[in-house]
């Protein structure tokens, strides 16, 4: 998430990178060409994050020397990130693959222009270690905390169609993480659709039991949305693209130094570090093209909810997605 060093980026541009920065695609809006190394300085960049996500992975690799001001608002989930982010209130955030389906439908004011991918063995759906389910198809008639709208509501989604269920044949009980922890624990849930670090968090507890997790039905991706007001203000394009770039090496180095990003996921979080230290056993997400393969399988998910009349209209995916900065990300 965060990697060195945009002014040199800017020095090079020459050779390019500029050029394709400032250049209009057709399939998309004007791009506006990059403002000065000066004016940059002068920028704030707004970005909304998630519970120990982006700022820690950058501060972890040491690539939070932004030659901008960056502004972090912190959200419980993807949703309520990606309201912000259309309300003009953020002008970029990362999320689950799930939110800007969600937001899509809503037609919000919402620009995907990046993505990673991740295991998917942290999408998990969870019960108490005496609770007499075994598999998914007991969960009939029984009641699932999940946050709407998250990578989790997509997961239960895919589950429970794999199990031969749907959405009608359980109770979909509608929390936020923080929330949904409780009335887990207390029993007032069944289940508990989730992803990390609240899913290490409550192995080690609860010493929960895994249902079903992501192998098998989850695509395992993860995208970095901005607003359309954001991508069309020069200055703060300019500190997207450079802070895209930032991310994408952060992940890289995350995933070469463990312990240090567990360590600095724990000091953001204030998440004891055996929980930090778990989630990121698994590996992190990495940065990944946003190319037709990854459009067409959020666009099968998107159809899913739609099926599952979950969404209430077909929409187009790729009305969403922006590539402007394709080629500095591939550079990484």
């Amino acid at each position: 998430m965060r990697r060195r060093d945009f002014l040199t980026v800017l020095a090079l541009s020459s050779t390019g990178l500029l050029a394709a920065c400032g250049r209009s695609d057709p399939q998309q809006a004007p791009v506006p060409a990059p403002v000065s190394p000066q004016q940059l300085a002068a920028v704030t960049l707004r970005v909304g994050d998630q519970k120990g996500n982006s700022r820690s992975l950058l501060r972890s690799a040491g690539l939070d020397d932004f030659p901008y001001a960056v502004q972090w608002a912190t959200f419980p989930s993807g949703p309520p990130l990606l309201e912000a982010v259309s309300a003009d209130a953020v002008d970029i955030g990362g999320v689950g693959n799930t939110p800007p389906l969600f937001a899509a439908a809503a037609k919000a004011k919402i620009r995907v222009v990046a993505a990673s991918k991740g295991n998917v063995e942290s999408d998990a759906l969870v019960v108490l270690p005496g609770s007499p389910l075994q598999q998914v198809e007991q969960l009939r008639g029984r009641k699932i905390a999940v946050a709407k709208g998250s990578s989790a509501h997509g997961q239960i989604l895919l589950t429970l169609r794999k199990a031969g269920l749907t959405p009608d044949d359980v109770e979909l009980v509608y929390l936020q993480p923080s929330d949904a922890m409780g009335a887990f624990k207390n029993g007032s849930v069944d289940a508990w659709a989730i992803w990390d670090p609240y899913f290490s968090q409550i192995q080690l507890e609860s010493n929960v039991r895994v249902l079903a997790d992501g192998r098998g039905t989850a695509n395992g991706l993860s995208f970095q949305v901005a607003g359309p007001a954001a991508l069309a203000d020069a200055g703060r394009n300019t500190a997207i693209a450079d802070y895209l770039v930032r991310l994408a090496k952060a992940q890289r180095f995350a995933d070469a130094n463990r312990e240090q990003r567990a360590q600095a996921w724990a000091e953001d979080t204030g998440l004891p570090i055996e929980v930090t230290r778990r989630a990121t056993e698994t590996g992190p997400d990495l940065p990944t093209p946003l190319d037709a393969e990854v459009i067409r399988s959020e666009q099968e998910l998107a159809d899913a909810f739609v099926a599952a009349k979950e969404i209430p209209r077909r929409f187009e995916f790729a009305e969403f997605v922006d590539t402007r900065f394709a080629e500095q990300l591939a550079a990484v």
